[in-house]
C-alpha cells in the first residue's frame, strides 16, 4: 500500500517525530511510505501552484495519509496549519475524501491531546476515515517498549486500511451563522485608569464582523488603548524549531525582524490583553498561529503572569471546545487570568454590543481588584510536566527555563521540598497506618479534613461582626 506522510515539522528530516515514521517504514518494508516535508516547504507550496498540486495528486494516489507532526504551542506548527488552510482555500478536499488517516506526534505530553483532536477534526471535515492517533514521548523510540507500541500502532493502522474497516465521524460539521453585526447601542466607556490595554487582531476585511467587534471593544475603554493588526508586525517566518533560544532566550530571528521587539515592548508590558480573531477551520488563522509560535523565544518560561486576557472571536466558537481548551491551557500555564470570550455566533447586534462593552469593564475590574482565579488542572498539570522535565532530562538544553523556574520557585512545589510534608510522611504516616490506629483515624478523618477550614470561616464571621460594630 502507498502511505503518504505529511510531515509537520519545520526541521524536515531532522524532526524527532519523522524518525518514528522512518522506523515504521523499516519494519513494514512491504508498504511504501512517501514523506512530504510540508512545514519545511510551506512558502513554496503557497507560491508554486504546480508543487502544491503535486502534493495533492500524491495524496489522491495513496491508500492512506499519516499526519506526522511535533507539538508547537498546544497544537501543530503554523506552517502545517497554513497547508491545511490551503487545502480548503484551493478546493482540494476531494483528494482527501475517503482516504484512511491517522496522526502521529512526539512531545513531552504537554497538551498533545489538543493537537490530535484538531487533526482528527480536520480529517472529519475532509471526510477522511480516521483510524487512530499515536502520541508517544519524544524519547519512546529509544526504548524497547516504545518501539513495540509504535509497531503495534502501525500494524493496526495498516490492517485497518487493508481491510477497509468502517470508521465513524467524531466531530460534526461546523455550522457558520449568516449574521451581519451592526452596532446599535451607545457605548459606555470605562476608564483605563493608567493601565496598559492592548488589543491584537488579524482582520484584513474593513467591513467584517470582526472589524466592527474590535472597534466596539476599543470604544468600551475611555483612555489610551493600543490596537495592533498582527499582519502589520514584521514577522519573517514562524518558529524554526532550532532551539537557539533554549540557553538564553536568544532567538535565531533576533535583529532580523520586528517580532521580538514588539512582543517585549507591547505584549509583555500590557496589563490587559484582548486577542481578536476569525475562526479558520478549527482554530484561528495561521497568522495567529505564527504569532504564538514565535512567542517561543521565551521558551517555557511564563511571561504573562498576572495579566487579564480576553478573546473576541468571529465564528462558531462554541462548536469547537478544543479551541477553548487550547486557550485555557496556554494562558493558565502563562499564569494569566482569562476574563472571558465574546463571539458573534448568537444574539442580535444589541446583545453583542452589551457583551463587548462588559468584557473590557470586567477585565479592568479584575485588574483593579487583583483578581486571579485559581489554576485548574490545565495550568497546574501543565506547569508540573515542565517542572519535572526542566529539573531532569531537559535541564541541559533548556538552561534558561531551568534558571527561571528556580528563580520563580517552581521547584519548591516538589512535595519532597516541603519539610512539613517530609516529616509527616516519614514519622507520622507509619504510625497512623498501624491497624488499630488506622481504624480510629478513619472515623475521625472527615471532621479533621474540614476543621482548619471551619476555623477560617469562623474567623471571617467574627471579623464581619467587628466591622458592623
Amino acid at each position: 500500500m502507498k502511505i503518504t506522510v505529511l510531515n509537520g515539522s519545520p526541521k524536515g528530516e531532522l524532526s524527532v517525530t519523522i524518525q518514528s515514521v522512518a522506523y515504521l517504514a523499516r519494519i513494514y518494508p512491504q508498504h511504501e511510505f512517501n514523506i512530504i516535508h510540508i512545514a519545511q516547504r510551506i512558502k513554496r507550496l503557497e507560491t508554486d501552484q504546480a508543487l502544491f498540486n503535486q502534493v495533492i495528486e500524491q495524496v489522491r494516489a495513496s491508500d492512506a495519509v499519516l499526519w506526522s507532526f511535533p507539538l508547537y504551542i498546544l497544537i501543530v506548527h503554523a506552517n502545517y496549519k497554513r497547508f491545511i488552510e490551503l487545502i480548503f482555500e484551493r478546493g482540494a478536499e476531494a483528494a482527501f475524501a475517503g482516504k484512511y488517516a491517522a496522526s502521529l506526534s512526539t512531545s513531552i505530553h504537554f497538551f498533545d491531546h489538543t493537537a490530535h483532536h484538531y487533526i482528527h477534526a480536520i480529517c472529519d471535515d475532509l471526510e477522511m476515515r480516521f483510524v487512530d492517533s499515536f502520541s508517544p514521548d519524544m524519547h519512546d523510540l529509544l526504548k524497547e517498549e516504545g518501539r513495540q507500541q509504535l509497531a503495534r500502532f502501525g500494524q493496526q493502522f495498516l490492517e485497518a486500511v487493508r481491510n477497509q474497516v468502517p470508521t465513524q465521524r467524531q466531530y460534526p460539521p461546523l455550522t457558520h451563522r449568516k449574521f451581519s453585526y451592526q452596532p446599535e447601542l451607545l457605548p459606555n466607556p470605562v476608564a483605563t485608569a493608567g493601565k496598559k490595554v492592548v488589543i491584537l487582531h488579524d482582520e484584513q476585511q474593513p467591513d467584517s464582523n470582526l472589524t466592527k467587534m474590535v472597534a466596539r471593544c476599543r470604544s468600551a475603554f475611555a483612555g489610551e488603548v493600543t490596537v495592533v493588526n498582527i499582519h502589520d508586525i514584521d514577522i519573517k517566518s514562524s518558529c524554526l524549531g532550532c532551539l537557539e533560544c533554549s540557553g538564553n532566550y536568544h532567538c535565531a530571528y533576533t535583529g532580523k525582524d520586528g517580532f521580538i521587539e514588539f512582543y517585549k515592548a507591547t505584549v509583555m508590558t500590557a496589563d490587559v490583553l484582548i486577542y481578536a480573531g476569525r475562526m479558520v477551520d478549527r482554530y484561528l488563522s495561521s497568522r495567529w498561529k505564527m504569532f504564538f509560535d514565535r512567542s517561543f523565544f521565551n521558551t517555557h518560561t511564563p511571561v504573562l503572569i498576572g495579566k487579564q486576557v480576553a478573546f473576541v472571536i468571529s465564528g462558531p466558537f462554541s462548536q469547537v471546545p478544543n479551541l477553548m481548551e487550547i486557550f485555557s491551557g496556554y494562558f493558565e500555564f502563562q499564569r494569566a487570568n482569562i476574563v472571558g470570550v465574546v463571539s458573534d455566533e448568537s444574539g442580535n447586534s444589541a446583545d453583542l454590543d452589551r457583551l463587548l462593552d462588559q468584557l473590557p469593564a470586567r477585565a479592568l475590574a479584575y485588574l483593579q481588584a487583583g483578581y486571579l482565579r485559581p489554576q485548574t488542572f490545565l495550568g497546574e498539570g501543565g506547569l508540573k510536566i515542565f517542572r519535572d522535565d526542566m529539573y531532569g532530562r531537559l535541564r541541559t538544553v533548556f538552561a534558561a527555563d531551568h534558571r527561571a523556574f528556580r528563580r520563580m520557585g517552581v521547584y519548591k512545589t516538589f512535595p519532597s521540598a516541603e519539610l512539613n510534608i517530609v516529616l509527616l510522611n516519614t514519622f507520622v504516616a507509619p504510625i497512623v497506618n498501624l491497624p488499630p490506629i488506622r481504624k480510629k483515624f478513619d472515623k475521625m478523618i472527615k471532621k479533621q479534613m474540614v476543621a482548619s477550614h471551619q476555623k477560617v470561616v469562623a474567623q471571617a464571621q467574627a471579623q464581619a461582626h467587628e466591622k458592623k460594630a
